[in-house]
């Protein structure tokens, strides 16, 4: 069974009827998810989660951008994989996932790494980019193809029991919120420790700002970072200003570089 936004159906057969019904989001939400195309770089503990919610809320194109291989490390939290996917595409095996969850979702894989060279190309004719990836540097590299294409981006980090999420636009860009690279943790990554549910939590963040952003509907998180502590289950606001004043600057803490997709 396929359906896109603009299809009328009855409750029984429509899988969105519960957003279709939803105060400020409707058929006109949905129909925008429908026609949107939503490029995931890093498939992981980030990647995952986003990529799943987003197939099942109902984007229509998905792009998943990744050069990787599954692990069995990655598996506590990579949740599009199982045992029998270990040591394929990381790209491939999400694909076949999200295309059981949601066949009427065109997913596109791009088993690649970005690059200088390529990032602008690689995320052109996308409404929304989901940052997932891992190192500061990759993050850069992505808002700034980002920027300069016009391209929102939902972004996200997970370290430890930490995490942090927010959405990049017009006025406020990953430059403002971190206009000095953090301190480089070694801790994170493929060898650092990482709790699994922190990745679902900030994941699922990230997809929401990604829906909001494609539909219209809410408002987006862009001049602001949540930050969770999964140890309380607490989460905390910090502003960030388009002048270059940093979150630890206006809100007295300091911002990790560390993330969780690989």
């Amino acid at each position: 069974m396929e359906l896109d936004g603009d299809t009328p159906t009855g409750p029984e057969i429509d899988p969105y009827v519960r957003q279709r019904t939803l105060a400020g989001f409707g058929d006109e939400g949905q129909r925008a998810l429908a026609g949107a195309a939503v490029a995931i770089v890093g498939v992981g503990g980030l990647g995952c989660p986003a990529a799943l919610y987003l197939a099942a809320a109902g984007v229509g194109r998905i792009t998943l951008i990744d050069s990787d291989t599954v692990s069995v490390t990655n598996l506590h939290r990579q949740v599009l994989f199982g045992p029998d996917d270990v040591g394929e595409r990381k790209v491939d095996a999400a694909a076949r996932r999200l295309s059981a969850i949601a066949p009427g979702c065109d997913v596109t894989v791009m088993p690649l790494r970005l690059t200088a060279a390529n990032a602008e190309d690689t995320l052109a004719g996308h409404d929304v980019v989901v940052d997932a990836t891992d190192t500061f540097n990759a993050r850069l590299l992505i808002d700034d193809a980002a920027a300069s294409l016009g391209v929102p981006v939902a972004w996200g980090a997970v370290q430890g029991w930490h995490g942090q999420v927010t959405a990049f636009g017009a006025s406020v860009r990953l430059r403002d919120a971190f206009p000095v690279e953090p301190e480089l943790d070694l801790d994170v990554c493929d060898s650092g420790p990482v709790m699994g549910t922190v990745c679902g939590q900030v994941a699922t963040a990230m997809a929401t700002e990604a829906i909001k952003i494609a539909s219209g509907a809410g408002t987006t998180l862009e001049g602001r970072i949540e930050v969770l502590d999964g140890r309380t289950g607490r989460w905390r606001s910090l502003a960030v200003r388009s002048s270059g004043a940093s979150a630890s600057e206006s809100a007295g803490a300091t911002p990790s570089s560390g993330g969780a997709r690989a």
